[in-house]
């Protein structure tokens, strides 16, 4: 069984974002986390799911994925995304990134569990913390599917 925390944030939406993830099998952590330099909290909340299954070198494996966002944990529980898929994506925002969650999520049996932000879950907090850091860092990357979609209007 392996469990992930995640968590998004922008300063400003949009704006300078990051995403923290934190991994645990076992005994076992692993922390990821990174910063853009423009960028907006859903698509972080959602980076944050693709880096956790991304990091996983089995397939088939069980995992839980704790998030504190409504917008990713009811787009993949209530299976709205593969709705989505069918109308590729018409109308809705970030589909490089839901086309790259979509890659790795059949991969292994996942099931999303939505936690209250802020409300003093550890590893909710320390992926928030992994997640403004990140924000708040230099040498910030570019988000080129945000950056790209401004371009296309």
């Amino acid at each position: 069984m392996i469990t992930i925390y995640t968590d998004g944030s922008s300063r400003g939406n949009p704006g300078p974002g990051g995403f923290g993830t934190v991994i645990k099998k076992d005994n076992r952590r692993k922390e990821i986390s990174g910063g853009f330099r423009l960028t907006t909290n859903n698509r972080m909340e959602l980076l944050a799911v693709i880096v956790g299954l991304e990091a996983l070198l089995k397939p088939n494996l069980d995992v839980t994925i704790y998030s504190d966002s409504k917008y990713v944990v009811d787009a993949i529980e209530k299976k709205w995304v593969f709705g989505w898929v069918k109308k590729n994506f018409k109308d809705k925002k970030n589909p490089d990134l839901w086309k790259r969650f979509l890659k790795i999520y059949p991969k292994h049996n996942v099931k999303m569990v939505w936690v209250k932000g802020h409300a003093g879950n550890p590893e909710n907090e320390r992926c928030d913390q992994l997640a403004t850091e990140a924000a708040d860092g230099n040498n910030l990357k570019l988000d080129l599917g945000y950056e790209n979609s401004l371009k296309q209007g």
